[in-house]
């Protein structure tokens, strides 16, 4: 095998792989729970919540392959199977509980939270530790876009309310009014 020749030591290379492959695990793990509850949901929130994380899952499935690219490119393997991702993962499962749509959306955005914490040290950790801004650069991206899904389910558990508009009648679409405090 060639060399690789890219100004990171094979030391500091492993040091960003274990980062990576821990980002990768949490990333499946929540792809696997979000896609659960996206089909699990029920409840006059079905739909806006089932949409909303059929974009979240699509998401996290394109941020997985960057994230096993990445590792690739820094001459690493990536974690690749379920008791791997149990592993390295700082999310948990909770197998055979179906808790209603709003505790799906808590442990949902408590899941993207531990994740942007998580990605805030490996930040700095790639940087300051291991000398690879890319990396930095890239997880602070994926640490924006964990910032935006975890926005948008807090938007939902602080206060959003569902109402039929005056006029509307049932099978038509709902609309989403945020209560005022």
């Amino acid at each position: 095998m060639r060399k690789l020749n890219i100004g990171l030591s094979a030391k500091q290379r492993e040091g960003v792989v274990e980062l990576l492959n821990r980002d990768l695990s949490d990333a499946y793990l929540l792809l696997i729970k979000t896609k659960k509850h996206h089909w699990d949901v029920v409840g006059p929130q079905f739909r806006s919540l089932h949409q909303l994380w059929e974009e979240q899952y699509m998401k996290l499935t394109e941020n997985i392959d960057m994230m096993a690219e990445r590792v690739r490119s820094l001459g690493g393997y990536p974690v690749g199977t379920a008791k791997g991702f149990l592993e390295y993962a700082t999310i948990s499962e909770h197998p055979g509980d179906i808790p209603t749509a709003h505790g799906m959306v808590e442990r949902l955005l408590d899941d993207h939270e531990q994740i942007i914490r998580n990605l805030r040290e490996h930040v700095e950790q790639c940087s300051e530790e291991f000398g690879d801004e890319g990396t930095a650069d890239f997880l602070t991206g994926l640490m924006e876009q964990h910032e935006e899904m975890a926005w948008m389910l807090r938007s939902f558990i602080e206060g959003e309310s569902i109402q039929m508009a005056e006029g509307d009648t049932e099978g038509s679409e709902i609309k989403v009014h945020a209560e005022l405090k």
